[in-house]
């Protein structure tokens, strides 16, 4: 694995941590009452699939636990669709996918190292 991928790796490991951190003690009705908070995940977990987006496709193959493809949907759906994000699924996704995706990194990210 090369540097970049390392990084980018790192990047997304570093971001779920921040997304999960950020959401810890609130609720979903904190995600649509708190404009600083919404936005804040929005771009965490946006950003997580730009890092993803980076990853070469060799290190993807090799991680096929990772769902790529929609890591990288997210974040475009974000991104490009600002104006209409879907509080319920971004809460879902912090709540339920990162912390699997957490798990996944760790592994990844310390066995490279």
């Amino acid at each position: 694995m090369n540097q970049k991928d390392q990084t980018y790796l790192r990047d997304m490991l570093m971001y779920s941590r921040d997304a999960v951190e950020f959401m810890r003690g609130k609720t979903i009705s904190s995600l649509n009452e708190d404009r600083l908070l919404a936005r804040a995940i929005t771009y965490t977990v946006g950003i997580i699939g730009e890092a993803a987006s980076h990853v070469s496709q060799e290190v993807r193959d090799t991680y096929p636990q990772i769902p790529w493809p929609q890591v990288i949907a997210m974040r475009n759906r974000l991104f490009h669709g600002y104006n209409d994000v879907n509080y319920e699924r971004l809460w879902n996704t912090v709540m339920v996918a990162i912390p699997s995706l957490i798990e996944v990194l760790e592994a990844v990210t310390f066995s490279s190292d």
